[in-house]
């Protein structure tokens, strides 16, 4: 295995507390505190960080190989700069049983490009109705459970859940949506849906279960995550959860810190998604608990469709879109207009997930994984999603000009992706 000198580069490790130009040394697919005779990587100019993680991505496989695959969708992933995937169970079969996990595992081991981290189902085949074996599953290798793409409805099954979860140190993942209020909704319940003539799906519909959670947290004293946060009610709610000391906390997608409901005018099924693009008072509160760490993470929620899923009546098309490659540079938008960081936003994307999810990675600490993200702050380019390593293009962002790219992905001490 070769050996690296990532030499010049400006080095925000968050994890270390560290933001400055330093060197980098990789040996043995570890980072080490010097090598013999590396090979020089000059980061000049560049930013170098611990390997990006997305906490929130769908791979599609087993199951739906024409929507994505773990290869393909891990090739997404190392284009995007990110080293690790935590993927999500809503495939075909459910992850819920040891068997699936085993598959998606042995799958990663001889296809992925990059880590590819498991989680489980909460309840068996996602219906809310009866606990999946949590023991079973984290023997077999998950890092937390969610029936993420659903909702548990049931507050009492959520309870049990959450109880046995803590029994197994495993976090819970949720996505968070009360049936009953949201129904058919299919685009935010506003201004643009009156006129759109679209279902409404109110803000409420999240922030319900939202607050179903924090509570559920507080009297399981255990970890709640709360998945691909949309709305500023639940913002809020999260934020005083927090400061109360509740084990609570929620993630944002760049499609919602970056777009608003107006973007659906031309009924593109691009622009749908689950949650919906909601308001820019939406918007605005995202940005802000994102700024303040309210919101400790940022995901893709990359979620493959096939093309002719998309090309129907906005009613009809499957909520969803692409993210890994896009995600960063959007994110980095975020750094320009000095909202965040760099130490924020990248603390985002690696120590915050992994102190989540109990991973061993999201550090440049001597000893650890070499995992590692290269940045070009500077890097201009136009995303072309015909160009995408997916194998589905349902992006909004085609035809984006965009500033920010990760240059060389890093996995294990091998360079799985290089501009």
């Amino acid at each position: 295995m070769k050996s690296f000198l990532i030499k010049n580069g400006r080095v925000v490790d968050p994890a270390n507390q560290v933001d400055a130009v330093r060197d980098v040394f990789i040996v043995d697919g570890q980072i080490a505190a010097t090598a013999a005779n590396p090979t020089v990587i000059d980061a000049t100019g560049k930013i170098v960080t611990p390997g990006l993680i997305d906490l929130h991505v769908h791979l599609r496989e087993p199951g739906r190989g024409d929507k994505e695959t773990i290869e393909t969708g891990t090739l997404c992933a190392a284009r995007g700069g990110f080293t690790s995937v935590v993927c999500m169970p809503n495939t075909t079969p459910a992850a819920d049983n040891n068997g699936t996990i085993a598959f998606i595992k042995q799958r990663a081991a001889a296809a992925a490009h990059v880590n590819v981290f498991p989680t489980g189902a909460i309840t068996k085949e996602l219906k809310g109705e009866e606990l999946a074996p949590i023991g079973s599953l984290k023997k077999a290798g998950v890092v937390a459970i969610t029936d993420d793409g659903r909702c548990v409805q049931n507050n009492e099954l959520m309870r049990r859940a959450v109880q046995y979860a803590k029994m197994f140190d495993l976090p819970v993942m949720d996505h968070c949506q009360d049936y009953n209020l949201v129904a058919d909704g299919v685009a935010h319940e506003g201004y643009w849906s009156a006129v759109l003539g679209l279902r409404g799906w109110p803000a409420i519909g999240e922030d319900m279960i939202v607050a179903r959670n924090i509570l559920i947290a507080e009297l399981t004293d255990w970890y709640i995550h709360c998945q691909h946060i949309s709305s500023a009610g639940s913002v809020a709610l999260i934020r005083e959860a927090k400061r109360r000391g509740v084990k609570i906390s929620g993630e944002a997608c760049p499609h919602h810190f970056t777009l608003t409901d107006e973007c659906l005018k031309n009924y593109d099924a691009n622009f749908k998604m689950n949650p919906p693009l909601r308001s820019e008072r939406d918007r605005d509160a995202i940005i802000e608990g994102l700024a303040d760490g309210t919101l400790e993470c940022i995901g893709s929620d990359h979620a493959p469709h096939c093309q002719h899923e998309k090309e129907v009546e906005f009613d009809h098309a499957p909520f969803g879109i692409l993210g890994l490659e896009t995600e960063l540079s959007l994110s980095l938008e975020l750094v320009r207009k000095k909202v965040l960081t760099w130490t924020q936003l990248i603390e985002k994307f690696t120590v915050n997930p992994a102190r989540l999810l109990r991973l061993a990675k999201g550090t440049l600490s001597v000893g650890a994984d070499a995992d590692v993200t290269i940045i070009d702050p500077a890097c201009e380019w136009t995303y072309d999603v015909a160009q995408s390593a997916s194998k589905s293009r349902n992006s909004p962002f085609h035809g984006w000009p965009l500033r920010g790219k990760a240059i060389t992905t890093i996995v294990g001490g091998k360079i799985v992706w290089s501009e």
